[in-house]
C-alpha cells in the first residue's frame, strides 16, 4: 500500500477535474488548485455532473457522494494547496512554458517528502524533471478521458526517477482503481495518445480539408459498434487541449496539415467560446448529441439521394 494519502491536482480542467473527484471518491484527501476561482468554480459545477454519473453508472451510494464531497476543497493559493500534499499531480494544459512555470514556482514550496507526478498527455517527464527540483521523486501518470470507465493509468520514468517512487505512485494508481499500464521507455505520446492523436489529427484533416462532414466521419468509426467516433471523442477531450497539442506538435514537426487543423479548431471553435463537452458544444450539442440519438447510424431514407448528391457536384 503506498503512503500518499494527500493528493494535490494542479489544474481544474476536465481532467483534472476528473482525477481530482475520483481519487476522493476512493478515499484520497484531494486539494484541487486552478489559478482563478472561476476555474474552480466550474470545477464544482462539473463534479456535481459526475456524482450523478457515479450514482448512475459506477454503482455509488449517496453517503459515498457525500464522503466524497468532504474529501476535496479547492483554492487558488499554491502554497496552500501544496503545503500537505504526499503527491502532487499536474493537470495544467498543455503547453510546455505553462508547465515548466508551474514546477519551478512549486520547487520551493514543496514538502521534502512531496511527490511529483505530470498528467501529460504528449510531452515527456524528461522536459520538466529539472523544473520540479527533484527530479528522483518525478515522473509521469497519465490518466484517460472518462476516468470512472477509462480505468487505466499509464506510468512512465526518465532516467532519473527513483525506483521507490515508482512504486509508491504504481500502488497509488491501483489503488484509485487504474490498472497500470508501464510505459517502458519514454515516448511522445505514451501508449494511448500515440494512436489517439493520429487518429484525432486524421478525422480533423478530413474536416478541415472539406473532404467529409464530421457526423459522416464519425459514421464510418462508430459502424461497426462503437458507441462514439473521432469527433465526438475530440468533444470530450476539449477543444483547447485538442488546440494546444495539435498547434504544438504542428509547430515542433513542421507539419502544415496539423497547424491547419489547429487553426480551424482554433477559428470554428475557442474563437466562439466553444469547447466541447466543458461548455456543452463543439461538434455536437449537449447532453444529447446526435451521435447518440437513435438513428444516427441507420440506413437512410432513399428520399435524401438528391441531397447526398448534391454535396458530391462540382461547384
Amino acid at each position: 500500500m503506498s503512503s500518499l494519502h494527500k493528493l494535490t491536482v494542479l489544474g481544474a480542467g476536465v481532467l483534472g477535474g476528473q482525477i481530482a473527484w475520483h481519487s476522493a471518491f476512493k478515499g484520497k484527501t484531494v486539494v484541487v488548485y486552478d489559478i482563478t476561482a472561476d476555474a474552480l468554480d466550474r470545477c464544482r459545477a462539473t463534479h456535481e455532473q459526475y456524482a450523478e454519473i457515479y450514482l448512475s453508472e459506477v454503482g455509488a451510494n449517496e453517503v459515498e457522494i457525500a464522503a466524497t464531497r468532504q474529501r476535496l476543497s479547492f483554492t487558488t493559493d499554491l502554497a496552500e494547496a501544496v503545503g500537505e500534499a504526499d503527491l502532487v499531480i499536474e493537470a495544467v494544459p498543455e503547453v510546455p512554458d505553462i508547465k515548466a512555470d508551474v514546477y519551478r514556482k512549486m520547487s520551493g514550496i514543496l514538502p521534502a517528502h512531496t511527490l511529483v507526478a505530470t498528467n501529460s498527455s504528449t510531452l515527456l517527464p524528461s522536459d520538466f524533471a529539472p523544473d520540479t527540483g527533484r527530479p528522483e521523486q518525478f515522473c509521469a501518470l497519465h490518466f484517460g478521458n472518462g476516468i470512472w470507465a477509462m480505468n487505466f493509468a499509464e506510468v512512465m520514468a526518465h532516467s532519473g526517477t527513483a525506483r521507490e517512487t515508482l512504486t509508491q505512485v504504481t500502488e497509488f494508481a491501483i489503488e484509485i482503481g487504474m490498472v497500470p499500464i508501464p510505459v517502458l521507455k519514454e515516448q511522445n505520446g505514451y501508449v494511448v495518445n500515440s494512436w489517439f492523436v493520429p487518429l484525432l489529427n486524421a478525422a480533423q484533416t478530413l474536416v478541415t480539408n472539406g473532404i467529409a462532414r464530421p457526423e459522416d466521419v464519425d459514421r464510418t468509426f462508430m459502424i461497426g459498434g462503437r458507441t462514439i467516433g473521432p469527433l465526438g471523442l475530440m468533444d470530450m477531450v476539449g477543444m483547447k487541449t485538442s488546440y494546444d497539442v495539435l498547434a504544438h506538435w504542428g509547430n515542433e514537426l513542421g507539419d502544415a496539415q496539423m497547424t491547419a487543423n489547429a487553426a480551424y479548431i482554433k477559428e470554428r471553435f475557442l474563437d466562439k467560446g466553444l469547447y466541447g463537452v466543458p461548455t456543452n458544444e463543439g461538434y455536437y450539442v449537449y447532453p444529447d448529441p446526435a451521435y447518440a440519438r437513435p438513428g444516427f447510424l441507420d440506413l437512410p431514407d432513399i428520399s435524401v439521394v438528391p441531397h447526398l448528391v448534391s454535396l458530391l457536384s462540382p461547384r
